[in-house]
């Protein structure tokens, strides 16, 4: 793995948001590795460079300048789901799955590196993360029920 790569997305998935899903400058983390099709017929693949769990980043502390974390945002979904298959799912303790993800990105991020932080609330309102991660987001957008917060480690 090289180590020089700058970013970590850390719940890569099928990468749907990268402009460039493959850029060279990215490690692409995710619990899972999978090809399927979904119920219309696309094809659905999580092929990460580095099979791990965001609550156990295997990094050193201060190593990306920029960390993706797009954590799994559904708690009910069907184990087959097209929901699941997609976006994963999170455990009935989600709350401390996602503290304890936030505080590994946030610890593998270099001073002043930046954490792009993607939430759907469908089934968790944001400010119910808000709750439990210890960071403040400088800024944000949202998007229908999706939010992006930025935050940055300094």
């Amino acid at each position: 793995m090289n180590t020089e790569k700058k970013i970590l997305d850390a719940c890569c998935g099928s990468r749907m948001f990268w402009f460039d899903p493959n850029n060279s400058n990215t490690v692409f983390m995710d619990i899972r590795q999978l090809e399927t099709s979904l119920c219309d017929k696309r094809k659905l693949v999580i092929s990460p460079d580095i099979v791990a769990d965001f609550t156990n980043i295997p990094f050193e502390k201060e190593t990306f300048y920029l960390v993706v974390f797009d954590p799994p945002h559904l708690v009910h979904a069907g184990k087959d789901s097209w929901m699941a298959k997609k976006y994963g799912t999170l455990n009935k303790s989600w709350r401390n799955e996602i503290k304890i993800g936030f505080g590994e990105c946030f610890r593998v991020l270099k001073w002043n590196g930046v954490l792009i932080f993607k939430w759907n609330e469908d089934q968790i309102p944001v400010h119910e993360i808000l709750k439990i991660i210890p960071e403040t987001p400088l800024f944000g957008n949202r998007r229908a029920k999706t939010h992006w917060l930025v935050f940055m480690k300094i």
